[in-house]
């Protein structure tokens, strides 16, 4: 009662032993085929325990990809958490697959394998690592020297404890200025950052107040730059590498998840159609009169960025938000870098 046509049906009554049969005629047999997808419910007929370690050994084995199907996730729950466990996909539905398969297809064609810089010393970007002493997030400083090493264009800023320091520096700068601590990773939360600071009495308040609080080794100043908030991040994923995800700051990554994302290295081609596919693009383009984002230079930090995961795989985490707009060009404000030695 099987059909072996396409698809190749093995019917309620298939066994493991069956599906492993079609499995081998697919990978071995025929020419024409160049992936297969297994589509397999809970039929009530065989142990489907053995059935998903027949798929999972197929799987590992089989020089041609196979995606597995697997709808039974509420009749056979602990059967498909099991075979995902081992490492695998699971599409629990035909239409979920599709939807992947066709953004695979419409994804412009990664990176090259000839290895291009973009600009980025991979060299210092080396030294950089190489002399860390351990895992953990970077201070400040180290931050720093890894993003001018990449050639990712930075605010001006100064850090100490002196309070005279601080305030010579926003006086040169010129205020408004914005005052973070330095140490917590999530200043934000404790209210370790103050923006506008306009007066050299307002900042030496916020000095004091700041370095009061817990875990606090230092103020940073910043000068108050103005313009429209981006976001670029990057996160390592096993069996992957780095996923590098762009967007617009603020609310629009907070609260409407509004992010792209590619695996890097990333082509320019592919940078581009991730910052297009963004709901919030028309802001990047500009829209009713407003000005617009300077997408080229956009571009050109992602691809650099993708650049430096590339040739410093120990980044395991990374943020720059925001990465502000200006009339003057695009400039990291903030940024944090984790890694694991």
């Amino acid at each position: 009662g099987a059909a072996v046509g396409n698809p190749i049906d093995i019917i309620g009554t298939g066994t493991p032993e069956h599906l492993a049969t079609a499995i081998d005629f697919c990978e071995n047999r025929f020419e024409d085929i160049d992936l297969m997808m297994v589509i397999f419910g809970s039929p009530g007929l065989v142990k489907l325990y053995d059935t998903y370690e027949v798929l999972h050994k197929k799987m590992e084995e089989c020089k041609k990809p196979i995606f597995p199907v697997l709808p039974s996730i509420v009749t056979a729950g602990p059967e498909v958490k099991s075979f995902v466990k081992k490492g695998h996909v699971n599409f629990s539905d035909e239409v979920t697959l599709g939807t992947a398969l066709s953004r695979v297809i419409n994804t412009p064609k990664p990176m090259s394998t000839d290895i291009q810089l973009y600009g980025v010393d991979v060299p210092e970007v080396r030294r950089i690592i190489d002399r860390l002493p351990g895992s953990g997030y970077l201070n400040p400083e180290e931050v720093r020297t890894l993003l001018k090493a990449a050639q990712i264009p930075l605010v001006e800023e100064f850090t100490s404890t002196d309070r005279d320091e601080l305030v010579a520096f926003a006086k040169r700068v010129k205020f408004p200025v914005v005052a973070k601590v330095v140490g917590p990773i999530h200043k934000s939360d404790m209210g370790g950052v103050t923006l506008n600071i306009r007066s050299e009495e307002h900042l030496i308040f916020e000095y004091e107040r700041m370095m009061r609080l817990p875990d606090v080794t230092a103020v940073m100043v910043q000068p108050m730059l103005k313009g429209q908030e981006l976001f670029l991040g990057a996160k390592y994923e096993d069996r992957f590498g780095h996923v590098v995800f762009c967007g617009l700051g603020g609310i629009f990554v907070e609260v409407l998840k509004d992010v792209s994302y590619g695996l890097s290295p990333l082509s320019y081609d592919e940078t581009y159609s991730m910052i297009r596919s963004l709901r919030g693009y028309p802001i990047i383009k500009g829209t009713r009169g407003q000005r617009g984002v300077d997408e080229q230079q956009y571009a050109d930090i992602i691809v650099r960025l993708s650049t430096l995961l590339r040739f410093a795989s120990e980044i395991k985490e990374m943020d720059i938000n925001p990465l502000v707009a200006t009339e003057r060009g695009l400039f990291a404000v903030d940024a944090r870098i984790r890694i694991e030695k």
